[in-house]
């Protein structure tokens, strides 16, 4: 007995070993996506009006890395907050730590090359080689034309300076050590031509990142087959919040025409749809509907295209299931 337990010991030890060493290699040497390239943006009004056009109304980047006002539907940005960073990811909405939207402004931005941003952006690797936490999109935005990331560069870069101060952000373990594997390199793609709908409806939906919020997921990861049905929960003080089925059969838009989809983002384009201001036990959504709301109708009407050519999921949503109590 006393030698089984002997071997059993060395083999849990040496296991542990291996696990450490493992540990300690994906922590000190992970990512490797690359240093940050020799790149200068040309600062053209195009590429401004281009890059606004992305980061308020469809990769929305600004509906992050600014504040919301959580008082009313859909949480509004804040005006006048336009990139200062600071929104709250934490624990208590299902976030494996605690998260903080950085300041984007030149306030901070300034320091960095436009090389730095683009590889953070695309590849998820801050300045300082540490890897970003995926809730920002990296991997959908490194699947976007290198052009259109440059536009949204261009734009970060006008902003106002807004001086703000937001805090570290610090992942539980073992997230801390297993989000070094998530940064990759990039895979950029040419814009398809906006006449060819499904697949323009394609790349915008990909830069939109809509697969994250619009399926299942587990610890972080969509689950597989169920891209675009629905169903991922979102901790609200209220209750739990789901995301709509947005395949176009079964149960999800099918009745939905393309005029009514448009419509459904228009109706916030202006401050006429808000309601009074929400109680906390009041239903609400994460949907930035107001920043999505200046996309171009077009735009619109290719995602409404592409949505139709995806695999219909037949998940019938509860939307708001009420906190107890």
């Amino acid at each position: 007995m006393k030698k089984a337990f002997k071997a059993l010991l060395l083999i849990v030890v040496g296991l542990l070993f291996i696990i450490s060493l493992a540990a300690s290699y994906i922590y000190f040497f992970l990512p490797d996506v690359g240093k940050a390239t020799d790149l200068k943006v040309d600062i053209t009004p195009q590429r401004i009006e281009r890059g606004k056009y992305l980061a308020t109304s469809v990769a929305v980047c600004i509906d992050c890395h600014s504040t919301r006002d959580w008082s009313l539907y859909s949480g509004p940005m804040v005006a006048g907050t336009d990139g200062k960073g600071g929104e709250k990811f934490a624990r208590e909405f299902g976030f494996p730590g605690f998260f903080y939207a950085r300041n984007i402004t030149p306030n901070k931005l300034n320091s960095w090359t436009d090389g730095e941003i683009f590889r953070a952006v695309t590849s998820g690797v801050s300045r300082d080689g540490s890897p970003l936490f995926p809730l920002m999109p990296y991997e959908h935005f490194g699947k976007s034309d290198k052009e259109d990331i440059y536009s949204i560069i261009a734009y970060i870069r006008s902003l106002p300076s807004i001086e703000n101060e937001v805090p570290v952000s610090k992942a539980d373990f073992p997230v801390n050590i297993l989000m070094h594997l998530a940064p990759q390199k990039p895979a950029f793609v040419t814009i398809p031509k906006e006449t060819d709908t499904v697949q323009y409806g394609s790349y915008l939906v990909t830069m939109a990142s809509c697969v994250i919020c619009h399926s299942k997921e587990n610890k972080g990861e969509i689950i597989k087959g169920t891209e675009f049905g629905g169903g991922r929960e979102f901790q609200f003080p209220g209750g739990t919040v789901r995301s709509s089925n947005i395949t176009r059969q079964g149960a999800g838009i099918a009745n939905m025409t393309k005029d009514q989809f448009i419509a459904r983002f228009k109706l916030y384009r202006d401050s006429s749809y808000r309601s009074p201001k929400l109680q906390p036990t009041d239903f609400n959504t994460p949907m930035p509907w107001t920043m999505y709301s200046g996309m171009k109708e077009s735009d619109l009407a290719a995602i409404y295209a592409f949505l139709g050519t995806v695999k219909p999921i037949d998940n019938k949503v509860e939307k708001f299931t009420p906190k107890k109590g």
